[in-house]
Order: C-alpha cells, then sequence, then structure tokens
C-alpha cells in the first residue's frame, strides 16, 4: 500500500510544484486532477493538459515524477456522465476519453470519475441509461489498458433536494456497477453519514477497491436531529452544505483509521490511499491546505508498512 494525495485541493499550483511539495512532505503517489481548464465547479483543478497530450508531455510527466520519487496512481475527472443537458453530456465523455488517452500514453493504470445522475429522472431509468453508456467507455478505457474506477460520493449537491446525485453511493449500487466491469475508488467518509460502516464493505468487495482515498468525516452531534439526513431544506445557499456534517482531513474525524488500514491490509489493497482533502477548516489559503495535507500524513504515516 501507498500514501498519495489528490492534487484537486491546490488548483493554483502546477503539477511540478505540486511534486516537490508532496514528495518533500513524505507522499509517495499523486493522484492527478485532470479537469478542463474550465469548469463549473469551484473545486476543479486540471494539473495535466490531456488535450494534445502526447509523447513528449508523457516523457515530460514521466521525468518529473521520477525526479521527485513519485509514482502517479490515477487520473482524477469527477464528473456526471449523465448530466441530462445531451450537449454537457457530450462534453464530459469527450473530455472523459482525453483523460482515458493520457492515462494509457503515462501507463497510469486508473481514471476516476462518477456514474452520476440525471436528476430529473427516478433511479430506475438512469439505472438503464447508465447501463446503455458506460459500456462503450468502459470499452474504451480497456482497449487502452486502463480501467474506470468510480468514487462512491454521494455528490448531494448535484439534486436540488439534496438527494443522491451519484449513483454510486451504496454496496447495493456497486453490485450493480460491477456488472458493468467498472471498479470503486472507495472512500470511508460519504459512507459514514449515510449510516453504513465503512469497515464492514471493505471484506465482501476487495476485488473491485483499487484504489482508496482517505477522507475523513465530522457529524456535528444533535444537528441531524433538526435537518434529518438530507440536510437543510429551507435555507440552503450552499448546496453542498447540509448542516449537520463536514468533511475533515484523516485524523480530525469520526472515520477509525487504524481499523480502515487495518482491514485494507488484511482484504489484500496493495493500490494507494490518497488523500483528498476537502477540511473546511484547513482551507482558504495555499498555507493552511499543506497543513491540513501534512495532518493528513502525520495520522496515516504510521499505519502503512513503508
Amino acid at each position: 500500500m501507498k500514501l498519495g494525495m489528490l492534487t484537486a485541493c491546490l488548483p493554483q499550483q502546477s503539477l511540478a510544484e505540486i511534486a516537490a511539495w508532496a514528495s518533500a512532505a513524505g507522499y509517495e503517489a499523486l493522484e492527478v486532477a485532470a479537469w478542463p481548464r474550465t469548469g463549473g465547479r469551484d473545486f476543479e483543478a486540471s494539473h495535466l493538459p490531456v488535450t494534445g497530450f502526447g509523447i513528449r508531455e508523457a516523457d515530460e510527466t514521466r521525468a518529473l515524477m521520477k525526479r521527485h520519487g513519485l509514482g502517479i496512481s490515477a487520473l482524477a475527472y469527477y464528473e456526471n456522465n449523465l448530466h441530462p443537458d445531451p450537449g454537457r453530456r457530450a462534453e464530459i465523455h469527450t473530455h472523459l476519453k482525453k483523460v482515458i488517452d493520457a492515462a494509457a500514453a503515462l501507463d497510469v493504470p486508473y481514471v476516476g470519475t462518477f456514474v452520476g445522475r440525471d436528476w430529473t429522472r427516478p433511479v430506475a431509468p438512469n439505472l438503464d441509461e447508465a447501463e446503455k453508456i458506460f459500456p462503450r467507455l468502459v470499452e474504451y478505457a480497456g482497449e487502452r489498458g486502463v480501467r474506470i474506477i468510480i468514487e462512491n460520493c454521494v455528490m448531494e449537491g448535484w439534486h436540488p433536494d439534496g438527494y443522491p446525485g451519484n449513483l454510486a453511493y451504496s454496496p447495493e449500487l456497486w453490485e450493480w456497477m460491477f456488472g458493468l466491469d467498472l471498479y470503486l475508488n472507495w472512500d470511508p467518509s460519504h459512507l459514514t453519514w449515510i449510516g453504513i460502516d465503512p469497515v464492514t464493505t471493505i471484506a465482501p468487495y476487495a476485488d473491485r477497491i483499487v484504489h482508496a482515498q482517505a477522507k475523513d468525516l465530522q457529524i456535528q452531534p444533535g444537528a441531524v436531529d433538526r435537518y434529518g439526513v438530507f440536510g437543510k431544506a429551507v435555507q440552503r445557499e450552499d448546496p453542498w452544505d447540509t448542516g449537520w456534517w463536514r468533511y475533515r482531513v484523516p485524523g480530525r474525524g469520526d472515520v477509525d483509521w487504524n481499523a480502515v488500514v487495518d482491514a485494507l491490509y488484511e482484504n489484500g489493497f496493495t493500490g494507494t490511499l490518497s488523500v483528498e482533502h476537502e477540511d473546511p477548516l484547513w482551507s482558504g489559503t495555499e498555507a493552511k491546505v499543506k497543513t491540513g495535507l501534512e495532518i493528513a500524513h502525520r495520522t496515516l504515516r504510521p499505519l502503512i508498512v513503508a
């Protein structure tokens, strides 16, 4: 198992700057953000120019990683592959294929994305639509030696009422998507707030957990008794603010990282545990974000065999 980090938390820095810092901080791998240069969400980051990515760019990227003793665990493009607008959906699929091409050029085995959801339709029609869309994407990736991994994020902010916007949030849905030959970028934080014990989900799906993200979550005592599990309904100016929990860096929330890492080892996980930093307490400036990443490293490094 290697300890890595997702680069998306440092959108203003270049990949070269992040690689130098991450190596000095003791990280072993990068999960590289590969959104387009422009996008709709404020946390989108573009650390790899996948449009027009060729032999020269691949060689330069490999040399950069080698210089800092780092690997690339996956490329990250977490978008809504079932977007209700046909034009936007086509744009997403086009860019996803470019990310897959870049991964193939770099011999990176995984590209991370979301299943997503058409939030104007019920779950069943969405699953039917996904069963038409994803086999083509999986085939495109497979022909290039790449696997598509899906993060189990709920993406409640994508739904107008705060309901799941990414149909990959539970083991029930994992079993469905595994039938499409998709793999899992397993993240315990999302399981925690929807009432699923993360540790219990590792053993049954160990053969499909090929990459994992390390993000913590802190439940604010008593707040759920006011809002319920779906979060704020009347005054929800920020679609991502449920009002009763918040993301934290590992070691500052409710996830039992000793149990998580132990279960990953017990079930043969040999991939990368990649820190995904979305902690609001350690955000706002580059210095605070890096401090958050240092906290995560201090928490997880002692648990992972060198």
